[in-house]
């Protein structure tokens, strides 16, 4: 399995695509959250993702720098679906907030006669804490983060057969408490860094509910995370973040720490 990270950036980036990413096994793909904009369409053409085979698609909040993107996806799609050119069937998983707004927007915005796809080839799925489901082919579980801004909801993934490696991805807030038995054992944990703990004063990322590299690190290490993904970061120094969130991130987690660019794929 290789996760694709398509956006790695805050709400208000410029230098890079908001935060979303692909997670692909085989032919398929599963997509986490569209950014901000028809750059979703752009991201993917450059991953070289052929949208076709996104079948699956789990927004993580109603955010619009998560949210949008799927308006575009849901466009194109219905587009296809109107010239008889695709004929499976998409599904769209998140929380009653992130259903219901898509749903309001997609008839609002949309034409009618890709309004009618919803519910016959496009699914808007509302799933609950604790939910289960089967995506590529693996075990998912959906649950709520605690957010303390917007309903929020990550997942954890068991991509092998045994079923004992998996990928959790907690949404673009910090770890809270309750979810420890999701983190726990996670081989790949996904977790937000807003910022360098030293930058903490001019991007202020706890008045935004979000953390800097050293809480995610010290949390990781704290749970024994073998490998750590950072993003939804700032973009001011995109030229070196890697080099300088790595740095800091040395120095409070021991494991293997990513900080991917936009477009970087890693190999699970």
């Amino acid at each position: 399995m290789r996760l694709i990270m398509l956006g790695t950036g805050h709400a208000m980036v410029t230098r890079c695509y908001n935060t979303c990413f692909a997670l692909e096994d085989g032919d398929e793909y599963f997509l986490v959250d569209a950014g901000g904009g028809n750059g979703i369409l752009c991201q993917l053409e450059k991953a070289k993702i052929d949208w076709r085979k996104i079948k699956t698609i789990f927004v993580t909040h109603k955010h619009i720098d998560h949210l949008l993107g799927v308006l575009w996806l849901i466009r194109r799609l219905g587009q296809k679906m109107l010239r008889g050119e695709y004929e499976e069937e998409v599904t769209i998983y998140g929380c009653d907030g992130v259903t219901d707004t898509l749903d309001e927007m997609v008839r609002l915005l949309l034409p009618q006669k890709i309004c009618s796809f919803l519910g016959e080839q496009i699914h808007l799925v509302t799933v609950k804490d604790g939910e289960k489901k089967q995506i590529l082919g693996h075990e998912v579980t959906f649950f709520d983060i605690h957010s303390t801004k917007e309903k929020q909801f990550g997942f954890t993934l068991f991509y092998d057969e045994a079923g004992q490696k998996k990928l959790t991805c907690l949404g673009d807030e910090p770890f809270h408490i309750c979810n420890g038995k999701y983190v726990k054992k996670s081989t790949w944990l996904m977790h937000e860094a807003f910022c360098l703990y030293e930058e903490r004063e001019e991007f202020e990322p706890y008045e935004k509910s979000h953390s800097t590299v050293k809480e995610a690190c010290e949390m990781a290490q704290e749970y024994e995370i073998p490998n750590l993904i950072l993003y939804h970061t700032e973009d001011k120094n995109i030229e070196r973040r890697k080099e300088l969130y790595t740095r800091e991130g040395e120095l409070f987690y021991q494991g293997k720490l990513y900080i991917p660019e936009d477009l970087e794929t890693i190999r699970l």
